[in-house]
């Protein structure tokens, strides 16, 4: 579920050259803990760096990937799957959604809406 509200801004996270294809950066932007995943070169998402299942901030450490072409984030801790577009959890059982916010990129820079 993405985030986003009237009183949303953009906020820089970062050269576009600070985050390596395929892995994931943590931000942080006041309380906020922001996992920022550079998917495939044109391909970015970001996610609350929290993991639900046990409260660690660790998903920005996850591995990336996709499942029947959605492309995921998978908790290192307990290998739980999470969809990157949606923040949806991509297992059996129950488990909360990821909170995803939208990326942009201009001039070398990438912004998040927070």
């Amino acid at each position: 579920m993405t985030q986003t509200t009237e009183s949303s801004q953009w906020i820089e996270a970062g050269l576009e050259e600070d985050f390596p294809q395929g892995l994931g950066i943590c931000i942080q932007h006041n309380d906020l803990q922001i996992a920022v995943f550079n998917y495939n070169g044109e391909e970015w998402y970001a996610t609350q760096n929290l993991c639900p299942h046990d409260d660690q901030m660790v998903l920005s450490r996850g591995l990336t990937g996709a499942a029947s072409g959605e492309p995921k984030i998978v908790c290192p801790l307990h290998k739980r799957a999470f969809a990157l577009r949606s923040g949806e959890f991509l297992g059996e059982g129950e488990m909360s959604c990821l909170t995803t916010y939208p990326v942009k990129r201009e001039g070398g820079k990438v912004y998040l809406q927070v």
